[in-house]
């Protein structure tokens, strides 16, 4: 199972919408964590529209990225364009993508929608890659094995 950190600058909005998203949808299929460059409080506009939507990310907590070890991870997402602020051993990881989504903080409720299903999009097609990449890993494994 790949394992996923996605990253932002508090880890308060962005990154938990998408560590809720990825345990819910990538449930079985990846296991996901997410950090900051340092940790603040869960936002309560992101606890909020995904309670709207039904899921709850009321028991996730603001971590620092400084907690984890990036050699842990297959894939590392930045939401924020902060990617040019992480510790070099995060950027280097087999997948490194910075979604560059809009701070939510500060702005309308409706502001996070838009971020919520924003990320919601990016996060079903980064677990569907996901997906494939251990396919296609596994069949190369299989092959070698046959060889």
């Amino acid at each position: 199972m790949k394992k996923v950190m996605f990253a932002c600058r508090k880890n308060s909005c962005r990154s938990q919408i998408a560590e809720g998203f990825a345990k819910t949808l990538g449930a079985g299929k990846i296991a996901v964590t997410s950090s900051g460059l340092e940790a603040a409080k869960v936002h309560p506009g992101a606890i909020e529209v995904m309670g709207e939507i039904g899921i709850d990310i009321t028991d996730q907590t603001s971590k620092s990225i400084r907690d984890f070890n990036p050699e842990d991870y297959d894939a590392v997402i930045s939401l924020c364009g902060c990617g040019v602020n992480l510790p070099e051993g995060w950027i280097l990881q087999e997948i490194f993508e910075d979604w560059l989504i809009d701070d939510p903080d500060g702005q309308p409720i409706e502001t996070f929608r838009r971020v919520r299903d924003e990320i919601k999009a990016k996060v079903i097609g980064l677990i569907e890659q996901l997906s494939r990449y251990s396919v296609s890993q596994s069949h190369e494994v299989h092959q070698n094995l046959n060889s």
